[in-house]
């Protein structure tokens, strides 16, 4: 992960409804209205960073804590519109909104799960058990070959933003864990939603097979 020695900093903000980006997470954006085509503009002639905060359509507010996203690549598209790819970096709380046009800047402080003595290992290799058991029954049940990545990480903090960034249609669930600065507390989390959608996919699984 990238890091940073400045402890406090002004970041431009894209908040985004029902998308919560982790750290080591790749997001494609496809860049069309036209404050945030100035604000990407922007960024490229700066260090092509911002914030992505998730927007709750219901509340009609971002979330106070989000992620930094880094643009890895560019692609300009006719009428200014723009394709980028960003990958998340480090995570962040709003502190205050600097400005709000033409678009949102906040004055950010990074945040870091906190230190820890603790020996994750075995949870994590648990966590990632549990995820290849869920892969393994929804393939199953689907009739369908799903394969995972090869490069998972093993590591505690980096497994535990991983699976967070790939539990899909599940925003609320996954800013919850974005917001934990307890990697143990994450990942035990995560292993109590895997072990239940397990749980569930093996149920289904069992009925679909007596079925037959």
């Amino acid at each position: 992960m990238t890091s940073s020695s400045v402890a406090v900093r002004e970041l431009p903000l894209f908040p985004l409804p029902e998308v919560v980006l982790f750290p080591g997470k790749r997001l494609p954006l496809h860049i069309f209205e036209f404050r945030y085509r100035i604000m990407m503009n922007t960024i490229l002639q700066s260090d092509g960073r911002f914030g992505v905060l998730m927007f709750d359509p219901v509340e009609g507010k971002a979330a106070a804590i989000g992620c930094c996203a880094e643009i890895v690549h560019h692609q300009r598209l006719p009428d200014d519109r723009m394709k980028v790819m960003t990958v998340g970096q480090q995570r962040f709380r709003v502190l205050e909104y600097v400005r709000e046009r033409p678009y949102y800047v906040g004055l950010v402080e990074w945040i870091e799960d906190a230190p820890t003595e603790q020996d994750l290992s075995g949870l994590a290799v648990d966590v990632d058990q549990l995820l290849r058991d869920v892969v393994r029954l929804s393939a199953k049940l689907t009739g369908q070959e799903i394969e995972l990545p090869d490069d998972i990480p093993d590591l505690p903090v980096e497994l535990s933003y991983w699976v967070a960034g790939n539990l899909y249609g599940a925003a609320p669930e996954q800013q919850s864990l974005l917001e934990m600065q307890d990697t143990s507390a994450r990942l035990e989390r995560e292993a109590e939603i895997l072990t239940s959608t397990r749980n569930h996919l093996a149920a289904r699984t069992a009925l679909k097979d007596a079925l037959k």
